[in-house]
């Protein structure tokens, strides 16, 4: 059993990582803006379901392999960058505006099962999840207890605080919503969403070299 001054611990080393801006907080914020707050609960279980596979690959040992390999973790990288690139760009060439007024038109995933498989590659994909997978938990874990009772754990300590940063952030886009329902602003949002999953992919891309 492990302790909760370990998951306390635990919790305060991960929460500025999770307050950092990243894909799962741009595709909520794209997908509540445009379709309220129904969309929000596939992005965040799509989330914290991700964070639950890369608890059972460092459970699996998986991650310990990708951590000894310098290119196995390089290729991880590489590939959510291209992930994140390859959304940004296609969320970016997929809107369009029509004559006359600015309109947006979206071929992004919108059922349920859609958003869900799309946050959770985006979080199956990100190194930075990876990272706290490979390199955080163990500095919280005790070899003389289970261990896979205590990297459930911490994954569930990490999947509430992500879970609970991601429904504060759904409410705040809620209140801000009826300036954002104008076919500019959808525009404008659009195009901010695309830029930053963008930006991430190439700054991921660059740190795997």
């Amino acid at each position: 059993m492990i302790h909760r001054s370990a998951v306390a611990g635990f919790a305060a080393a991960v929460l500025p990582l999770i307050a950092t801006p990243g894909a799962s907080l741009t595709l909520l914020i794209q997908h509540v803006s445009d379709g309220g707050r129904r969309r929000a609960f596939p992005v965040i279980s799509g989330t914290v379901s991700g964070l639950y596979v890369h608890a059972t690959l460092a459970l699996a040992g998986l991650s310990v392999l990708v951590m000894q390999s310098s290119r196995a973790f390089t290729a991880v990288k590489l590939a959510g960058a291209a992930y994140l690139i390859g959304l940004g760009l296609w969320n970016w060439y997929t809107t369009t505006s029509r004559a006359g007024a600015m309109t947006t038109r979206r071929r992004l995933p919108r059922s349920t099962g859609s958003l869900y498989r799309q946050a959770l590659l985006a979080n199956v994909l990100n190194p930075k999840a990876a990272s706290i997978y490979l390199t955080l938990i163990p500095q919280f874990t005790a070899p003389s207890e289970s261990v896979a009772g205590q990297i459930l754990a911490l994954a569930t300590a990490h999947a509430l605080l992500i879970g609970l940063w991601l429904v504060l952030w759904t409410i705040v886009i809620r209140r801000a919503s009826p300036g954002l329902r104008g076919a500019r602003a959808k525009l404008i949002t659009s195009r901010i969403t695309s830029v930053v999953l963008v930006g991430l992919g190439l700054r991921t891309a660059a740190a795997a070299r």
